[in-house]
């Protein structure tokens, strides 16, 4: 299992809802942790490590691990944010990006139990990006045309100074 990048036609399907909540799936979240921490994330989903179904992890410093599996947005706020936002699907790509500022999902976590729960600042924001990452988008998609010509060069630039 590995993240994948940019370019591979699965970071762009609307994934499917989960259906079973077990151990398989669990073991796969575990995996996924290993390599978002790996990997230095705050937060992966499973389209992003070609897994196209509806959950998402979140470890944020030394804040307990989330797991939101069929995760819904219910309520955002009317006040937006301003934040520069990265992606483990485009490494070394950083942008600035508005969000709302606060948000409120639902979702049910990795034994099956449901649950809500209110989000601000930068946990409301890891959530709406993964979020998007279940319904096919990249942050890059919400920036206008010129800043995403911009990060998607830079973006090329440092993929081929990898090789």
């Amino acid at each position: 299992m590995r993240v994948l990048t940019l370019g591979n036609e699965i970071l762009r399907q609307k994934s499917a809802p989960v259906k079973n909540i077990d151990g398989e799936i669990r073991a796969v979240i575990a995996k996924m942790f290993e390599i978002l921490d790996k990997n230095k994330g705050v937060g992966l989903a499973a389209v992003q490590v070609g897994i196209p179904e509806r959950f998402f992890i979140i470890r944020m410093g030394n804040d307990a691990p989330r797991v939101f599996i069929n995760p819904s947005i219910i309520e955002t706020s009317e006040e937006l944010a301003d934040y520069e936002e990265g992606c483990l699907s485009l490494p070394g790509v950083w942008g600035n990006l508005k969000r709302p500022k606060t948000v409120r999902v639902q979702a049910w976590n990795e034994n099956g139990r449901p649950f809500t729960m209110d989000a601000d600042r930068i946990l409301a924001r890891v959530i709406q990006h993964e979020c998007d990452h279940l319904d096919g988008g990249l942050f890059i998609d919400k920036l206008s045309a010129l800043k995403r010509e911009r990060l998607l060069n830079k973006y090329e630039k440092l993929k081929k100074s990898k090789k």
